[in-house]
C-alpha cells in the first residue's frame, strides 16, 4: 500500500512540472466573484472554456479568459502541445493584498472600505 502511494505521488509530481500554467496577480476583483466563474470552466476543454468565458456576463470573465489564453500559449510555445487537446485541469483564485480605503460618514466618522484583490491561477493538461 505504501509503495503504491509513493509511486503515485512520484508520478503526480513528475507530471506537475510539465503542465502548462499561467498566473495573474493583483487583479482588482474579489476572489469570491472570480471563483464563481472559475467553477463554471473547471474540467472543460480549452475551446469550450473560452466560448463560455466570452458569453458570461461577469466582470471576472475577462481577466480569467486572459489567463486561460496565456496558459494555452505557454503550452503551445514552450511545451509543444496542441490547443485542441488541452483542458482546464485546475483553476483557483487566492486572496491577494487588500487595499484599505476610508469613506467619510456623518458627524466626523470614517468607515473603512476594503478593496480586495485576487491571484488567479489556471493549470491546463492534455487529454490522455
Amino acid at each position: 500500500m505504501a509503495k503504491n502511494m509513493r509511486e503515485k505521488t512520484a508520478r503526480i509530481a513528475e507530471n506537475k512540472d510539465r503542465r502548462p500554467m499561467a498566473i495573474a496577480k493583483h487583479v482588482r476583483i474579489s476572489p469570491y466573484k472570480v471563483r464563481a466563474v472559475l467553477d463554471i470552466i473547471r474540467g472543460k476543454s480549452y475551446v469550450q472554456a473560452v466560448a463560455i468565458l466570452e458569453n458570461t456576463p461577469k466582470s471576472s470573465s475577462e481577466p480569467i479568459k486572459k489567463v486561460l489564453m496565456s496558459a494555452a500559449a505557454n503550452a503551445e510555445n514552450n511545451l509543444g502541445m496542441n490547443k485542441d487537446n488541452l483542458f482546464v485541469a485546475e483553476c483557483y483564485a487566492d486572496q491577494g493584498p487588500t487595499l484599505k480605503r476610508v469613506m467619510p460618514r456623518a458627524q466626523g466618522r470614517a468607515f473603512r472600505i476594503l478593496k480586495r484583490t485576487s491571484h488567479i491561477t489556471v493549470i491546463l493538461d492534455a487529454k490522455a
